[in-house]
């Protein structure tokens, strides 16, 4: 099943990953070339945040349904569809609604992982199977880091995103005639449609959810608001980065996301097969990366010391999918992806609203004499960010036991 369903879907999330984080590589040159401010750049970025969200609930009930087949090559069509709207716009707004369309399309990344995996896997390996599949996932981060800065010159930012137009349509055909269907069992009723909604309401009124989900939530939200555009910009203006030397450090960043979704899906499953407790991985992550936050906001120096920092943040983040399944497994089979959209709207939310606050954080200081953002700035907008941090810990910690 591993050449079935998780490479396919696992293709999938690729295309997902280099969607957020082409940005923090083009994003700069679409700020030159159409004259844009930091709040228009961090909407830009984070447009694909908001309506990656808001299709997250009904993309919950309509993966449950229809199964991630046909949800993620249709959406994979329609990402495809993104990028070309990319590729040929004229101006600011045609950039936004190809963000928009992109977010739509990538909305299932993930969540079709976690969907497949709960279908054709036996509960034990779904943790090491999705870590492995995120890992896979993740190269399409790293493939838009120092690769795209070195084709950029040749091909132009164009180029790029018709080259991400033709490979997702590509691998939209891969997942239509390649991912098996699984077949409703024998002797259960499909429901109506009311129905699973409603079960989408008792998933979302759940004091379990809210203890949990939050925290899940936060884990990828960082990764995603800096990975996807401002981690450049903070290594150019609080690390005192030249172009190669950010591009290094963001291609290391995405290996060290590959490399946490690895270990993590693997003591993940680990865990569950010895009896430990489902959220003894996230927990820990959601520490280190309160940690990685604290060091940031000190600004520190010295390339050795910021790359380990940044290095050490993208690991704890990517016990997000770890947090997923965890999560997940706590209720019925049947509701999987309606679980994990829910987690998912909420880290997309979260994601939308840290993006731009970034850049509306960032203009409230002058432009440095470098045409960059003053450093301060950066430290306040993560003194935000790791507060959140702290509050979802806390529900974590005083919520209700399962």
């Amino acid at each position: 099943m591993f050449t079935r369903v998780t490479l396919p879907l696992a293709a999938g999330n690729f295309i997902n990953q280099a969607a957020r984080t082409v940005m923090a590589i083009v994003g700069p040159l679409l700020a030159i070339e159409f004259g844009l401010s930091a709040s228009e750049l961090g909407i830009l970025a984070a447009c694909t945040f908001a309506s990656y969200a808001l299709t997250q609930l009904p993309l919950g009930v309509a993966l449950d349904r229809f199964g991630p087949r046909r949800m993620q090559s249709g959406l994979m069509a329609l990402t495809a569809l993104g990028f070309l709207l990319l590729a040929l716009a004229p101006n600011f707004d045609w950039l936004a609604i190809g963000r928009l369309v992109i977010g739509v399309g990538i909305s299932a990344g993930l969540m079709a992982i976690l969907k497949g995996h709960s279908q054709w896997f036996a509960p034990a390996q779904v943790a090491q199977m999705t870590g492995l599949a995120v890992a896979i996932g993740g190269m399409g981060s790293a493939l838009m880091t120092a690769p795209v800065q070195a084709i950029v010159p040749l091909i132009g930012w164009r180029g790029v995103f018709a080259v991400l137009a033709t490979a997702t349509l590509g691998v939209s055909l891969w997942i239509l005639f390649r991912v098996p269907e699984k077949p409703l069992e024998a002797g259960v009723r499909r429901l109506r449609l009311s129905e699973e909604i409603a079960i989408s309401g008792q998933i979302l009124r759940s004091r379990l959810f809210w203890r949990y989900g939050p925290a899940v939530s936060t884990l990828s939200m960082l990764n995603f608001a800096y990975l996807g555009l401002w981690a450049g910009p903070w290594l150019r203006d609080v690390g005192g980065l030249d172009d190669l030397a950010r591009s290094g450090i963001l291609l290391l960043y995405t290996f060290a996301m590959i490399a946490g979704n690895l270990v993590a899906g693997h003591l993940g499953s680990r865990a569950r097969a010895a009896g430990l407790g489902p959220f003894v991985i996230p927990i820990l992550g959601v520490l280190g990366m309160f940690a990685m936050q604290a060091v940031l906001i000190a600004q520190p120096s010295g390339v050795v010391l910021i790359t380990a920092v940044w290095l050490l943040l993208a690991f704890f983040g990517s016990t997000a999918p770890t947090g997923f399944v965890a999560l997940g497994q706590m209720f019925p089979p049947d509701q999987t992806a309606r679980v994990s959209t829910a987690i998912n709207t909420l880290t997309l939310a979260g994601a939308f609203l840290l993006q731009a606050m970034v850049g509306w954080v960032l203009d409230l200081w002058p432009r440095t004499a470098s045409g960059g953002w003053h450093p301060d700035g950066y430290s306040w907008a993560l003194a935000v960010s790791a507060l959140i941090h702290a509050l979802a810990a806390l529900a974590m910690a005083r919520g209700p036991k399962p």
